[in-house]
């Protein structure tokens, strides 16, 4: 077991899309508009449909000093090859102790909302699955069992969604990248009366394929205020996840799926304790009164039920909400070393642990020593859970044998 703990899987990492990655595969009517990597008197950038879009360097910071780290434009030829070339990425894997590499989008954004927000949607569905493909063959496929094919899916045509999901199950795509709140992508919620989501949620289920909702994806930083600090915002941005991890936990889906799973991606850990108690103590006291219920106002200047927002029906529970968590819900952590200490209590079988590379919260090129040191206080066997064995299970993917000794 010893030779095991000296790797790990890391559960969110980010791709930087090569820049033939749409022009390659779009069919030819759709490339004029479609994502084209440009070099105007602006420097390089992105193009999609009218929109220049440049790449930030804090998306590409591996390899740089927190004191390089920057926000403004950086070039390809700037950039570290393992932020776009997969055999170079697996050399920093490597490097880093990282068995097998789950990556988010960047130029599509986490769950794809560029294509989204774009006005033609044909082209959008053309390019999600251009993205999809670029994952399965290219990505994933220049390192077979290091890397964790995770697709994006037309967030505005649900049925379309299942279908995309469908045919990428088949050709070996393990996760979905769905979004931490859909509302502020001004499309309906997980509570939509509706069932705007069902089509996904029974696709991934049949397909064995978590959702996992990285923070930002719902294209909204958690802030307090107009004048906020943008590092405050960036101190706050897990909260994110810990109202979506109550959402879903109220959300009804949870039990009308049993076998959805959805993982709280770059959200850290400590905060769960603290929201799976919570949502308990909720549950258990308010349940009579406020289940299925849309209210306006403050809880204590006055609460008024608003009839004109027509809510879901209420969750039934059998189960309270912390049981509901550990069979569904998955909690994931770079470096926390306070939220390592209650691993216990979140459940040891609901953790897993991240390198973000290459993004400035990395923990490359230490990752697994830095993971495993958090880790140590636990069991041999708890420990090779946390580190690469949850992951394996809840993606179904089985990692190539490494030979390079570390």
């Amino acid at each position: 077991m010893s030779t095991d703990l000296d790797w790990m899987i890391s559960v969110d990492d980010h791709v930087i899309e090569p820049p033939d990655t749409w022009q390659s595969r779009l069919p030819a009517k759709f490339r004029a508009a479609g994502p084209r990597l440009v070099h105007d008197e602006s420097g390089e950038a992105w193009y999609y449909e009218d929109k220049r879009i440049p790449t930030l360097g804090l998306a590409a910071a591996a390899g740089k000093s927190r004191e390089q780290f920057s926000p403004l434009p950086l070039a390809y030829a700037d950039m570290r090859p393992g932020c776009y070339d997969p055999v170079e990425r697996v050399h920093d894997m490597d490097r880093s102790g990282v068995l097998a590499s789950l990556c988010f989008p960047s130029f599509p954004r986490l769950c794809g909302q560029t294509f989204h927000e774009g006005n033609d949607k044909e082209l959008g569905l053309a390019c999600v699955k251009a993205y999809n493909d670029f994952m399965l063959d290219e990505w994933c496929g220049s390192a077979p069992g290091r890397l964790v094919p995770l697709v994006i899916i037309p967030l505005w045509d649900p049925a379309e969604a299942a279908r995309e999901i469908e045919r990428t199950a088949g050709l070996g795509a393990r996760a979905v990248s769905f979004s931490e709140n859909p509302s502020p992508l001004n499309l309906p919620s997980i509570h939509d009366k509706s069932r705007y989501w069902d089509p996904v949620f029974s696709a991934v289920s049949d397909a064995e394929m978590p959702l996992c909702t990285h923070f930002g994806s719902s294209s909204k930083l958690v802030t307090t205020s107009d004048d906020t600090p943008i590092i405050a915002s960036i101190a706050m941005n897990p909260i994110s996840l810990a109202l979506a991890c109550i959402d879903w936990l109220f959300s009804g889906n949870l039990q009308r799926f049993p076998d959805l799973k959805i993982c709280m991606s770059e959200g850290g850990i400590g905060w769960i304790p603290w929201a799976l108690e919570r949502s308990d103590y909720t549950y258990d006291r308010q349940r009579f009164w406020a289940s299925g219920q849309t209210m306006t106002g403050d809880m204590l200047g006055g609460v008024e039920l608003d009839s004109s927002v027509d809510a879901a029906p209420a969750a039934e529970f059998d189960v309270l909400p912390s049981e509901l968590f550990r069979q569904h819900i998955f909690g994931c952590f770079i470096d926390e070393p306070e939220g390592a200490k209650l691993i216990d209590r979140v459940g040891v079988d609901n953790v897993m642990v991240e390198a973000d590379y290459p993004h400035t919260d990395s923990s490359w090129p230490n990752s697994v020593e830095i993971s495993r040191r958090q880790v140590g206080h636990l069991a041999v066997d708890d420990q090779y859970k946390v580190l690469r064995g949850n992951a394996e299970r809840l993606f179904r993917f089985t990692p190539a044998a490494v030979a390079t000794d570390r």
